[in-house]
């Protein structure tokens, strides 16, 4: 083995310079302009991705090329940009049929002031479960946490913080999240276990969130301008989106239908002409709507794309196998072990920015562990899981919350306050460890 090949199998930290870069820019610039809404992602991951071409000269720039388009073209990258192009038109459509009024109006006029954040927390964990699509979720409940916080006064990054909270729920619980089935194929365990071990190791934190939420706003006495009309019609969308996903039907089926039936229910109730389909699909003005769309969905789509690429060189440069050795270097006892695959995940998690990405890389190696060590795979695969969804709830720069602060015009670095649920979810998890005895087959 050549010592180039040697170097690589070691793992090199200076492959992660491009993260460090990202990283440096994004912050940096954040910080000296006081804003970091105003700093475009995108271009920071443009630098990162030119300084990781530079890198490794050994290599050519054809065969950088082979490594990044192998990198794009992975099943899980191809199927989170489809399910963001699926989810803008979804969002588009239900937006331009008038269901997001529709649905805050009804909610108003149902929930009480103090149970409004908590119930938008409640109804973001129904769709995540049911669609296993954090994404999804974000781009269909935000928009109506922005009309909750317009007529209700609410904090804006409040209203949209608990919509995330709800959707990093069911991002790790779903059965058909792209998460769940990565952890449970890497770690060799039944999905329906995996499932049971989770649930119990994310419990006490969802409960915490939601108490949270309820003392964040129980001394709400707000008093809405104007009437609270709605149209059932238009609130059936969601619901077919819901009871789909609960059926077992694939994200893509539920998301299309539900594009489909707001299109349907859009014409049939006069809010938006027949002519006026296309654009309620792919963005623009609809009866006076600004509508994202499919278009609303370019940036996050583009920005996962680069991603992806970086991912990619930074991986086949060593990066990723140096985080993964040491961490493995530090293991000690079956606790340890589980502490390492905890680490494991949100470390890689946020150097990949995808948690299906950063379980598929992490998976061998957690495997490897808790062979090792005595770990079951039911738990390495629910704090794989865990720990890739806490780090996609808290890092600025993923699609989660990149995708929220899109929708809500703020900065990610706004929502991360009131990102409860992923902070409680490490906790809880960690307290699993430290005080539990060894899981029985």
């Amino acid at each position: 083995m050549s010592k180039e090949a040697q170097s690589i199998q070691k793992g090199r930290f200076i492959a992660l310079l491009p993260i460090f870069i990202f990283l440096i820019l994004f912050l940096g610039m954040g910080i000296i302009t006081g804003d970091f809404y105003k700093t475009p992602a995108i271009v920071a991951f443009l630098i990162a991705l030119l300084v990781a071409f530079v890198q490794n000269r050994k290599l050519s720039f054809a065969d950088k090329f082979k490594v990044i388009t192998k990198g794009v073209g992975e099943e899980n990258i191809v199927t989170m940009c489809l399910i963001f192009l699926c989810a803008g038109a979804f969002s588009g459509a239900v937006t331009a049929s008038g269901g997001v009024e529709s649905t805050v109006n009804l909610g108003l006029s149902a929930i009480p002031p103090q149970f409004a954040i908590p119930g938008l927390f409640v109804i973001g964990c129904f769709i995540s479960l049911s669609t296993g699509t954090s994404v999804g979720t974000i781009a269909a409940l935000a928009p109506i946490a922005v009309e909750i916080s317009h007529k209700t006064g609410f904090s804006m990054p409040l209203c949209i913080g608990s919509v995330v909270c709800g959707a990093m729920f069911g991002d790790n619980l779903s059965m058909i999240s792209d998460t769940t089935i990565a952890a449970v194929k890497t770690q060799g365990c039944q999905m329906k276990d995996k499932f049971k071990m989770n649930f119990f190791l994310v419990l006490p934190a969802a409960l915490i969130t939601l108490v949270i939420f309820y003392f964040l706003s129980k001394n709400a006495n707000y008093e809405v301008s104007g009437s609270l009309q709605y149209n059932l019609w238009q609130v059936l969308p969601y619901l077919l989106v819901l009871v789909g996903a609960l059926a077992g039907l694939n994200v893509f089926i539920v998301l299309i239908g539900g594009t489909v039936f707001s299109l349907i229910v859009g014409v049939a109730t006069g809010a938006f002409p027949l002519t006026d389909i296309f654009v309620a699909i792919g963005g623009g003005e609809v009866a006076g709507r600004s509508i994202g769309g499919v278009i609303g969905m370019y940036d996050i789509t583009v920005i996962s794309i680069i991603v992806a690429c970086i991912v990619a060189l930074v991986k086949e440069y060593g990066g990723i196998r140096f985080i993964l050795n040491l961490i493995k270097y530090g293991i000690k006892g079956t606790r340890g072990a589980q502490i390492g695959i905890a680490g494991l995940s949100l470390i890689v998690d946020a150097c990949t920015a995808n948690n299906t990405v950063a379980i598929v890389i992490a998976g061998p190696i957690a495997k490897e562990i808790s062979e090792e060590y005595g770990v079951d795979p039911r738990r390495s695969a629910s704090l794989l899981d865990i720990f890739s969804s806490v780090g996609q709830g808290l890092i600025p720069y993923g699609a989660q919350l990149l995708t929220a602060a899109s929708i809500a015009s703020i900065s990610p670095f706004e929502i991360i306050p009131y990102m409860y649920y992923p902070i409680l979810m490490a906790v809880s998890s960690l307290l699993f460890i430290l005080c539990s005895k060894k899981i029985k087959a």
